[in-house]
């Protein structure tokens, strides 16, 4: 089937194109001109002067909509994936908070069955754990968590090709031959649940971790021992050019401040942006898988209100908060949530741009950057068009 979305401003890579349009036929995209002359044969779409944007690229999800991706389940899957990708999210990498082996397996199991559907909008797993520092937990599950094993991740990585991305903190014992070891596996490796101060994240960049999670949360910064000063996590982090950030741009883990602090420091190349959503985003619950956690104030929190777990953010969320309140221009702040975490995971030549031969993947936004319409590989996503 042809479609062509007229009447549009279409941001492409060389910027944005007035009055332009998108031609796509099943899954790909055709076209993308300045020129909006109908095509014969085509199903019109008017997009009335709203933006047309590529799908958000989502690399750091537990759950949604009542689902979350521990429970390994095909259900729990397809529940989450649906519920984000009314927001926004067109391509998503599953995550787990730390888990055990067999929990592991179930999700592992499920992801590469879904992930061989066609059009699948699954991408690959993401590990959050359970290599962390304990001090650090926060609203990971303690019992979970332990120094890097090889006899324990060597066989997960070997039987599973689903996993993409593997987290873990640099301090820890064995955490740089896990780094090397998963990097050569072509695994992204990323430091999170860190107290790492600048030696250990240098030695982490040289081991093959080269992005961090949700930066700034769950990290120290600059810190004082004593009568000392140290840079903490986030000042090694801002000091190696090339190491990426992931962050959850809802506000509330960090401020708009901090948001517009990155941007500046890191630039779009450099940042992301990502919900940490768990099973009570994009639904109507307020229970999350944990039973630890409770939602205050907008977000996940561990009931005891030491720490932040997660958040009830989704894609379009993220991009509202980082224009007005961060002050971030549109293009970049889209571009933060496509091109840059589709290039931090390796899957920029088919995803996170409008450009010839990709995938179509393809938002509407109004001016008040509300979604009006999603279409992933090009098939319009139920219930979002409301043009």
């Amino acid at each position: 089937m042809l479609t062509q979305i007229i009447n549009a401003k279409i941001l492409t890579p060389q910027g944005w194109l007035k009055d332009g349009s998108v031609l796509m036929r099943d899954n790909k995209i055709l076209e993308v001109t300045n020129c909006d002359l109908a095509v014969i044969g085509a199903e019109l779409i008017d997009a009335k002067g709203m933006y047309v944007v590529p799908g958000g690229v989502e690399i750091h999800v537990h759950g949604g909509g009542g689902g979350d991706f521990m429970e390994g389940t095909e259900e729990a899957f397809r529940t989450a994936v649906n519920a984000h990708m009314k927001h926004g999210t067109t391509s998503i990498f599953p995550t787990l908070s730390s888990s055990t082996v067999p929990m592991i397996e179930a999700a592992a199991e499920t992801c590469t069955k879904l992930m061989a559907e066609p059009d699948s909008p699954i991408l690959g797993l993401h590990l959050e754990g359970h290599y962390l520092n304990m001090k650090m937990a926060g609203g990971q599950m303690p019992e979970n968590i332990k120094d890097p094993d090889p006899k324990e991740y060597i066989p997960i990585v070997e039987k599973w090709g689903c996993i993409k991305r593997w987290d873990a903190a640099p301090e820890l014992p064995g955490a740089m031959q896990f780094g090397k070891y998963i990097t050569g596996k072509g695994i992204l490796a990323s430091v999170a649940h860190t107290q790492a101060e600048y030696e250990d994240i240098r030695a982490a960049w040289e081991s093959g971790y080269s992005h961090a999670t949700h930066f700034y949360n769950a990290m120290p910064g600059f810190h004082k021992r004593r009568e000392y000063k140290y840079e903490g996590t986030v000042e090694s982090i801002y000091l190696i050019d090339d190491m990426t950030v992931e962050v959850v741009a809802d506000g509330i883990h960090v401020p708009p401040t901090i948001l517009r602090l990155i941007y500046k420091i890191k630039g779009v190349e450099r940042a992301c942006v990502i919900t940490d959503a768990l099973a009570c985003a994009a639904s109507e619950s307020n229970v999350a898988f944990d039973p630890r956690v409770i939602i205050e104030d907008g977000v996940c929190k561990l009931a005891d209100r030491s720490a932040l777990a997660g958040s009830v953010a989704t894609m379009d969320r993220l991009i509202r908060t980082l224009v007005q309140k961060a002050e971030i221009p549109l293009e970049d702040a889209v571009r933060m949530a496509s091109e840059t975490p589709s290039k931090i995971m390796g899957v920029y030549d088919r995803k996170g741009s409008l450009q010839k031969g990709k995938d179509a993947d393809i938002l509407i936004l109004d001016q008040d950057l509300n979604i009006r319409a999603v279409w992933a590989m090009g098939k319009l996503v139920e219930g979002t068009y409301t043009l």
